[in-house]
């Protein structure tokens, strides 16, 4: 078996990474290779058993609650969720279903904090009501943390109990997972990595997203967990449906070509895998699995150039263990732009100002409202460059040069990007 200690050594510092922990299973088969430290400014060594914020691979923890939930005939993915939850202030017309697939048209990036009681996920959804609807539910993607916090809310009233509980309940018991956690004064009993900056490896000032986004990204847990979770998607047929396409994926970045009952669908050279990413406040996780090569890799990283890592190492050990590597990001052309997608793009959270300056466009990007409360980084200039097809729509751009180049589309009403429409205002 090969020892990946000193590859990922020499990838992470390349990547410029604080710390992370490698996690692979391959058929039977477990290994955990930790990096780097939790915390530049202690020094704290990262361990195999050390925890890192996973953010929304959260997700499909959350999915697999609502899947158990219709297995128990308890609902079902076709139900409005205004029918099981009448308080709800959304559509009538948005099933389950268009939750789990971010087809729900729900502007999905509140990131309010409604406070630390249990009751906080109820008090997330009663604001929904002020929240725009950016299109006719089922008609488009867009992904949407909003709608993954209102399924936590039907977990909870299904249930009679909050969200985290039913989590404990219904996967971290029965997986028997020790290092699986939801709230900070939980995760301080274990060593608990923190976020560093792409721009400088400086730690961040906050440690953890609002309570109230739980159910869409605020898992804390350890590689080995994570593993664990993954693995049961591999043998417990309650789950097989989530890998099951349900939703093309247009932009196609990362081999993403489909998207399931929550889980993202990669085409790696021809080789269907499934997974999902996660960021929170400078955290980055990654989880591919591929069932037919029964190979699960997981990359937990406490840096904002976790992308820089991820790739190159996901290439390596495909390749080592079943003949694949992650494609190739898209490439910039060399071709003329105008100024037609000039203006403000904006949406809950975000604004986008577009211009064209010189002979390039670039798109100034602008945290707003409460994700002022805990963004980081709430202003960046973003280069956008010509890709294909050469139609005048199609971009890309990047954090910065060392960071793969990522897509960006635009039609006359609104842009694409980070797999959410903004609308043009």
């Amino acid at each position: 078996m090969r020892d990946w200690s000193d590859r990922l050594n020499e990838l992470a510092v390349a990547a410029e990474v604080t710390g992370a922990v490698l996690g692979i299973w391959h058929d039977g088969t477990t290994t955990l290779v930790p990096y780097g430290v939790l915390n530049a400014d202690t020094g704290v060594e990262t361990t195999a058993d050390s925890l890192f914020q996973i953010g929304s691979v959260s997700k499909p923890w959350t999915a697999s609650m609502i899947v158990q939930l219709a297995a128990e005939g308890r609902l079902r993915l076709d139900d409005p969720v205004v029918k099981l939850l009448p308080e709800a202030p959304v559509d009538q017309r948005i099933t389950v279903r268009h939750l789990l697939t971010h087809t729900s048209g729900i502007d999905g990036d509140l990131f309010t904090d409604t406070g630390r009681g249990d009751d906080c996920v109820e008090r997330y959804v009663a604001l929904l009501a002020d929240v725009d609807q950016l299109f006719e539910p089922g008609t488009a993607y867009s992904y949407c943390n909003a709608g993954f916090v209102l399924l936590g809310r039907l977990i909870e009233v299904l249930d009679g109990r909050t969200w985290d509980e039913s989590l404990k309940a219904r996967l971290i018991d029965p997986l028997g997972l020790s290092r699986t956690v939801t709230l900070p004064e939980e995760a301080i009993l274990h060593r608990a990595a923190v976020g560093h900056l792409a721009t400088d490896g400086s730690r961040v000032n906050t440690w953890q997203l609002p309570r109230s986004i739980g159910p869409a990204g605020t898992i804390t847990a350890s590689a080995a967990d994570v593993l664990e979770f993954a693995r049961a998607h591999l043998t417990d047929e309650r789950y097989a449906g989530m890998q099951e396409p349900q939703v093309p994926f247009a932009a196609g970045i990362g081999g993403f070509v489909d998207l399931g009952l929550t889980w993202r669908i990669y085409d790696w050279g021809g080789r269907r895998l499934f997974g999902h990413d996660g960021s929170t406040i400078s955290q980055l996780a990654f989880l591919r699995i591929d069932p037919e090569a029964r190979l699960v890799m997981c990359l937990l990283t406490n840096s904002g150039n976790g992308t820089r890592l991820f790739e190159p190492l996901a290439s390596e050990v495909f390749t080592e263990y079943a003949g694949v590597a992650h494609p190739e990001a898209p490439q910039p052309i060399d071709v003329p732009v105008d100024d037609r997608h000039a203006g403000r793009y904006e949406r809950a959270s975000v604004r986008l100002d577009v211009a064209k300056r010189d002979d390039e466009l670039v798109m100034v990007y602008r945290a707003t409202g409460d994700r002022l409360l805990f963004s980081e980084d709430p202003e960046h200039v973003y280069e956008l460059r010509p890709t294909a097809p050469d139609d005048g729509n199609h971009f890309v751009t990047r954090e910065s040069p060392a960071h793969p180049w990522v897509p960006v589309t635009f039609t006359p009403t609104h842009v694409f990007t980070s797999g959410r429409v903004t609308p043009r205002r």
